[in-house]
């Protein structure tokens, strides 16, 4: 009986895991932060899902695309939704990218841990690339399952495709901007060395790069430009544009401001436009089936953003004590 349960005993302890090593030591230490993370892709994703089916019956009860539908077709979570995806990658560079390596270096782990067999390249390595896979997984999948959303019923959508709560959370962008954010915040807790401090740096660093990849946005693509006559009527092609800029025009080509004719009087301003001999309103723009190359421009850079933080942080590493 003895023999038995030592045998059972000496099972348990020689089974092997499925993880083991850095691997293991990863994914144990940051387990809460990582397994929360995947957690809030699952329910958001199927959130998605439910709320589609929801929309898609919606339109169908009312005829579209044959009949016009009452708009909108959304209710006020899809505006949640939205400003949940847009806050993703600065949440995830606060609460994951910036604690990574200061909270070890803070704690005296990071030194703990490189005098071991490990070296600190690997370490640093091993920290990153599943920091970096997890956010990847998390934002590319919910990333994809609000594009299936988005996409074929952009029209009837609340916010244009311009807007970051519709070209910020499809495709490409969410998950780099994410990588991106996740790397700066990993790298401003290197060093910093301390996790609240490199906290608070990381979010007003998420703040102010989310503002500037806002200015730069429309700058992705080439604009177009688009004549149509001064009296005549809206063009169907610009229903789904995003406009950039707006301008009279005249038989020799010549461009005028919006306001260039803005008199009191309309005999004043009809003067005006004679004068100046205006014929042209003139749209410059950007298309809807520009949105996937733009995406993909700004997601490059980005990931370049990306690459070069973390080559920076490894050489910072390799350099200097922990």
């Amino acid at each position: 009986m003895n023999t038995t349960v030592t045998a059972a005993q000496t099972t348990r302890t020689t089974r092997p895991r499925m993880l083991h090593g850095l691997t293991w030591l990863v994914l144990r230490q940051h387990r809460a932060a990582f397994g929360g993370l995947l957690a809030l892709t699952v329910l958001g994703s199927v959130w998605i899902v439910l709320q589609r089916g929801r929309m898609i019956d919606l339109l169908e009860a009312g005829g579209w695309p044959e009949r016009t539908v009452p708009l909108p077709v959304v209710d006020d979570a899809y505006g949640s939704l939205t400003t949940l995806l847009g806050l993703l990658p600065g949440v995830i560079a606060v609460f994951i990218g910036a604690p990574l390596i200061a909270a070890d270096q803070e704690q005296g782990t990071a030194q703990l841990v490189t005098t071991q067999s490990v070296t600190r390249r690997r370490w640093l390595i091993a920290k990153l690339g599943w920091c970096y896979l997890i956010t990847l997984v998390a934002c590319s999948a919910l990333s994809a399952v609000f594009t299936w959303w988005y996409r074929p019923y952009h029209s009837v959508m609340p916010d244009i495709w311009m807007d970051p709560s519709a070209f910020d959370t499809t495709g490409p962008v969410l998950p780099a901007l994410a990588l991106f954010l996740t790397a700066a915040g990993v790298t401003i807790g290197l060093l910093l060395r301390r996790v609240l401090a490199s906290m608070v740096v990381t979010f007003f660093f998420a703040v102010a790069t989310q503002t500037v990849w806002g200015m730069f946005r429309d700058h992705l693509a080439p604009t177009r430009t688009l004549r149509y006559p001064l009296d005549g009527e809206f063009p169907a092609r610009l229903d789904d544009a995003y406009e950039v800029d707006r301008w009279f025009g005249s038989a020799d080509g010549r461009l005028f401001g919006w306001g260039s004719c803005a008199e009191q009087t309309e005999k004043a301003t009809n003067a005006c436009i004679a004068e100046k001999g205006i014929v042209d309103n003139v749209v410059e723009f950007l298309e809807f089936d520009q949105m996937a190359g733009m995406q993909w421009a700004g997601a490059g850079i980005l990931l370049a953003g990306t690459v070069a933080l973390t080559a920076f942080a490894l050489w910072w590493a390799s350099r200097r004590p922990l």
